[in-house]
């Protein structure tokens, strides 16, 4: 699984609040996996970083750490291994001792006539030679709209200095430059590399996409050079220098307001260049490649960087007291946990239904700030708190006086407010002061009452939940037949297509042999048959079209089937789990039978599936003596439970340490199931570890069976294989 992610921008920013970063179009940004988590990003966002926000990340090039805007970038790849180390740069001698000091049209400039190749200058994350970024910056800060920039060989002809130009690379970084000498500089760089951007192992194929793209539109012909020209046919080096040049050329394009053509005939020589002899492309082929690249470009300029995502100002230090507001303090608030971790957040949310929330301190540990954990969807939405000026809120503006307002408010609003994917109410508090007393009423009345109410919305969301399921198992099986059919349509198509070359190849001797003997009739019925073959080909393709279109609307309805049978399942497990404690409960204080039955709707006592005790108070399975038999392994249980009736069983330690085993007798034969012991409690499988010991979940599989985690497992734990029952 990926640790991190990468991203590319795509518009320079420049950061305004000092825990941001800048970036250049190209930059190469690593984001951190738990970094998208803790935004509260599921599988899938990261590729989408404009609905993200603000994003942390490393910058690759400046290695800059901190906020960038998602609006500004876009997903590149998972990153499995770290980047490889970057080449060293060539680094020039120092001077011997008792020489002097270096002259300054010595080491200090830029050597052209020393240069290494580009897969040698620089590697990736960075989008282009150190060297060259340096001229191409100090040249657009100042020096685009001088006329005399990038003056053209023929200038310089009569000039009696013909050396090439260097450039102090300290002056340089300080701006003392003059920029007709940086863009010479450039120049003369770009002519000495010892091998061109654009290598002549590409030449040949530039030549035949040029010919034979002759009416395609600029963006045809650009799509099918660019192709050509990126790596691997190219080296990745070299492509990443090209594109860094034509944003360049574009620039100077709009600045001078040159067509394409001239920007062709003035840089294109630079990056290619054509072998004196035995050259088989055309002397034209640098300024028309260079032309074709810089067209759409131009009739597409860059889009005007995006709006950036909300971001609040920073808050300011206040103390805790600003928080509470109203008549009831912060800390007093049930729901309210302080400074407590991510994970201990996920255990408290977990299997809870949709509206469950609880706030903490931000991880940040900015003083103020809080962050509320929201479930929805069957997941855990995480939302920022923010502080400024006494007042909270989510986004600006910020209008509540304090965290117990704005939790209140939205307690009886939908937080669709703030964010429409977020259509729902903070329903329930996860209360730091009733966790390990799920009951909280006092009387046996109200408790009932409250029970009712669970278990009809437990019958409700189990309907809810059958609706679907028999709709998604229908679509699944037309979804099927669907499949079978466009396979079917294929075999028909491969043998109609079959048929029309056999008739087409035997019929133009047919046709030649009629058109001797001048037998009109016969040539028109076999080009009449064929066109009637032709047409039923198509009629068969149309309907196979129509079919896919069909079974893809389908399948798409039945994704979301699936979505919602998967955000029920959390909430059926909870009230169920919750409506089962108040039985417990209830049972416990002595509560007949038959007034549960009245509060769940139950009006034969036959039909009671909810009891969670017998009204026997001999139940052997209360006797944890009758069915755990401790440290036994699997052949001795067998050997126990051979010959006794079917649900006939026996709970054990596990092979597996820290874990029992049930074996029990289904249809005759011995079954053995694993009994996992995890934090939330005992049970068969997640999310079904609930129980807070064995005995409790051998009371509730005495009733339920098992078929649920297995469908094999057609049984409930009936009868314990120590009792006298089993005898």
């Amino acid at each position: 699984m990926a640790e991190a992610f990468q991203y590319r921008a795509l518009y320079e920013y420049n950061k305004d609040r000092e825990e941001d970063i800048d970036l250049m179009p190209g930059d190469i940004l690593t984001v951190n996996q738990a970094s998208l988590r803790s935004l509260g990003c599921t599988e899938g966002d990261e590729q989408h970083p404009e609905h993200i926000g603000w994003i942390v990340g490393l910058n690759e090039r400046t290695k800059q750490k901190g906020d960038f805007p998602g609006t500004y970038v876009e997903y590149l790849a998972p990153v499995v291994a770290p980047p490889p180390n970057k080449p060293r740069l060539q680094r020039p001698l120092p001077a011997a001792p008792g020489t002097g000091p270096l002259h300054p049209d010595s080491t200090s400039e830029l050597q052209v006539s020393s240069l290494l190749d580009l897969t040698e200058q620089f590697a990736p994350p960075d989008n282009a030679p150190p060297i060259l970024v340096k001229l191409i910056e100090a040249i657009e800060k100042k020096g685009l709209d001088s006329e005399t920039l990038y003056r053209t060989p023929g200038c310089l002809a009569g000039s009696e200095n013909t050396q090439t130009p260097r450039t102090d690379l300290t002056l340089l970084d300080q701006g003392q430059c003059d920029v007709l000498a940086v863009s010479e500089a450039l120049r003369s760089y770009l002519q000495d590399l010892p091998s061109p951007v654009i290598p002549s192992s590409v030449y040949t194929e530039l030549q035949s996409a040029l010919q034979s793209n002759v009416e395609a539109s600029p963006k045809e012909s650009y799509t099918r050079l660019l192709s050509i020209l990126e790596s691997p046919p190219v080296p990745l080096q070299n492509s990443l220098t090209l594109q860094y040049l034509l944003r360049h050329f574009s620039k100077l394009g709009q600045r001078w307001e040159k067509s394409p053509r001239a920007l062709g005939e003035l840089f294109g020589p630079l990056l290619i260049r054509l072998p004196n002899a035995g050259c088989d492309v055309s002397l034209d082929l640098p300024v028309l490649v260079l032309e074709k690249l810089l067209l759409n470009r131009t009739l597409e300029p860059e889009q005007a960087p995006p709006a950036l995502p909300p971001k609040p100002p920073k808050p300011k230090a206040a103390p805790s007291s600003l928080a509470n507001g109203g008549s009831m303090s912060l800390s007093d608030a049930e729901w309210y946990w302080g400074e407590i971790s991510r994970e201990e957040v996920n255990e408290k949310m977990r299997d809870t239904p949709d509206g469950t929330f609880l706030v903490r301190d931000a991880s940040s540990k900015i003083q103020g700030e809080y962050t509320l954990t929201l479930r929805k969807g069957g997941n855990n939405k995480l939302i920022k708190i923010f502080h400024r000026d006494n007042k909270y809120g989510f986004s600006e503006p910020l209008s509540f006086l304090s965290v117990v307002e704005l939790i209140n408010h939205y307690r009886h609003e939908s937080l669709a407010q703030y964010n429409a994917k977020l259509d729902t109410r903070l329903l329930c508090p996860v209360s730091k002061y009733q966790q390990d007393q799920v009951v909280k009423e006092d009387s046996i009345e109200a408790v009932g009452e409250q029970l009712k109410v669970y278990h009809q919305q437990y019958q409700e969301k189990s309907k809810e939940y059958d609706i679907l399921y028999e709709e998604y198992t229908r679509t699944s099986q037309e979804l099927q037949m669907k499949r079978t059919a466009i396979e079917a349509f294929n075999e028909t198509i491969k043998i109609f297509e079959e048929q029309c070359q056999t008739q087409e190849r035997y019929s133009k001797e047919y046709i030649e042999k009629f058109r001797r003997e001048g037998n009109d009739k016969e040539i028109q019925r076999i080009l009449s048959n064929s066109e009637k073959l032709k047409s039923r080909v198509t009629e068969i393709h149309d309907s196979k079209m129509k079919l896919e279109q069909d079974l893809k609307k389908q399948a798409a309805e039945n994704r979301e089937i699936d979505k919602r049978m998967n955000s029920l399942k959390p909430d059926l497990m909870q009230l169920r789990k919750i409506r089962d404690q108040y039985l417990v409960w209830l049972t416990q204080k002595g509560t007949r039978q038959r007034k549960i039955n009245e509060w769940l709707g139950i009006k034969n006592e036959a039909e009671d599936l909810y009891s969670m005790m017998d009204e026997e108070e001999d139940l052997p399975h209360h006797d944890e003596r009758t069915w755990y038999v401790g440290k036994m392994n699997r052949v001795h249980a067998e050997e126990l439970l051979s010959g006794k009736r079917d649900g006939t069983f026996l709970i054990r330690e596990s092979s597996q340490k820290g874990s029992y085993a049930c074996s029990v007798v289904v249809d005759g034969d011995i079954k053995h199931c694993m009994i996992n012991k995890t934090i939330t409690g005992y049970g068969f499988a997640e999310p079904y570890n609930l129980y807070s010991s064995l005995k409790e979940l051998v009371l509730h599989y005495k009733h339920t069976s098992l078929v649920q985690h297995n469908d094999s497992l057609n049984v409930t734990l009936a009868c314990p294989v120590l009792s006298q029952q089993a005898r």
